[in-house]
């Protein structure tokens, strides 16, 4: 394994990769990169020169998923999943996921051409935000055979559905299943910057993930009747945006008075959207999260039920449709366990937690052991152009992963794990 020297160099080569991807973006002078559009394949490029340059085999599967394929020791080995996602949200930091994949390959290179019981199969998702067809982890998805027909049809803005996406960018959609997991991986780890203050205000670099919340996206549509702003009288009014407004309020007060949720409507658009014309209809997301399952149905249903009953009130109607219904997830205790052992080893002191953000590691956790390890992210910054990493930090994080490795090799317990059906 690398030396603490070739550690340090190791990081810079982190961030610097981290830095050149940020700059494969759809909109100039910022970081934007939705799945499968035109500076994916910049990005495909680019990682893909990374990876063959440590003689992995690099493949792209039908959904765009970037795999890179380390070989084993032995041919008929198994392997294990080290990865994340290469798509930003908008205006975008440059370690928001893509360091899950740079430092992957990064630990491959440390390697030194060392072969292990198993191979490593890095992985960058094609799409984990959500961004372009408002649905998150299709990338993720994909591994779990859970790409139907309906998620394929959906439009984006330019009403190009996923499958056409698929199809432009060169991909056969005919053959998402073989994107599918076999019964020869392992396991799956993620490593990704925090997205919160937390491991700052303890002081500590890394973070060992025990679970992911649960969450649900949503979409309301409060439906009205358009009309002329000045000759409407107030009483008289079907205002589909003003139903919208007081719902969003409803949201904010019910998140602040219940312990540990989080609830958030990120995106309003009314129509027709005329500064003299009453909005005869308005959408709003809704975005609601928490540990407890039970507690975040509970908000969930009464959120329905305000919005019904303002609408109602207001003399407007209102439907919804459910867009992800995820819920908590926990990691593998045993990758958990290995990871806490991994980071003491790496002199941090590891700090156990629960991710508030949704990862592809808790879709993957239903099929396969899935465990994610945290690093510090400085201000608590994310999903913004001054989202940063610690030099030591990634320095960290790469002998957290050395140790991993070699304690996973000696695992008899690990090497004899199969994916679930």
């Amino acid at each position: 394994m690398s030396t603490s020297i070739s550690l340090a160099k190791l990081a810079e080569q982190v961030i610097a990769r981290c830095r050149k991807l940020a700059t494969f973006s759809e909109d100039a002078g910022g970081t934007r990169r939705t799945f499968l559009s035109a500076p994916m394949r910049d990005c495909h490029r680019e990682v893909s020169s990374w990876m063959k340059a440590l003689d992995m085999n690099v493949s792209i599967d039908a959904v765009g998923n970037l795999h890179g394929f380390y070989s084993a020791a032995s041919p008929s080995a198994p392997r294990i999943l080290i990865g994340s996602h290469l798509d930003t949200v908008p205006n975008a930091g440059a370690f928001d996921g893509i360091l899950g994949v740079v430092l992957a390959i990064e630990l491959v290179e440390s390697l030194r051409g060392l072969k292990l019981p198993f191979a490593i199969e890095v992985i960058g998702f094609s799409e984990e935000e959500g961004v372009r067809f408002g649905v998150p982890f299709i990338g993720s998805r994909a591994l779990l055979s859970r790409l139907d027909e309906e998620l394929l049809a959906r439009n984006d803005a330019d009403g190009i559905s996923v499958r056409k996406a698929i199809q432009d960018f060169g991909l056969n959609p005919n053959e998402l299943s073989k994107a599918a997991l076999g019964d020869d991986v392992l396991g799956f780890i993620e490593f990704h910057i925090e997205q919160g203050p937390v491991l700052e205000k303890l002081g500590r670099p890394l973070g060992v993930v025990e679970a992911i919340v649960g969450q649900n996206r949503l979409e309301f549509t409060f439906s009205g009747q358009a009309n002329h702003a000045g000759t409407t009288p107030m009483n008289l009014r079907h205002d589909a945006l003003a139903a919208a407004a007081e719902w969003i309020v409803t949201v904010e007060e019910l998140a602040q008075r219940t312990a540990d949720l989080v609830a958030t409507v990120g995106y309003v658009e009314a129509k027709p959207g005329a500064t003299n014309v009453v909005a005869g209809e308005a959408r709003a997301t809704l975005d609601i999260r928490h540990a407890s399952d039970r507690a975040r149905t509970e908000s969930l249903d009464e959120l329905i039920r305000q919005a019904e009953s303002i609408a109602s009130r207001r003399a407007v109607s209102v439907k919804w449709r459910t867009l992800l219904a995820q819920n908590a997830v926990a990691m593998d205790p045993f990758l958990t366990e290995q990871i806490e052992l991994a980071a003491q080893k790496a002199a941090c002191e590891p700090h156990r937690m629960a991710s508030g953000a949704g990862h592809d590691a808790m879709i993957l956790a239903e099929k396969i052991p899935a465990a994610m390890i945290f690093l510090r992210t400085p201000g608590g910054i994310s999903h913004d152009p001054a989202e940063s990493v610690h030099l030591d930090d990634v320095a960290k994080a790469l002998e957290c992963g050395q140790h991993l490795l070699t304690q996973l090799a000696a695992s008899q317990e690990f090497l004899g794990r199969t994916c679930r059906a």
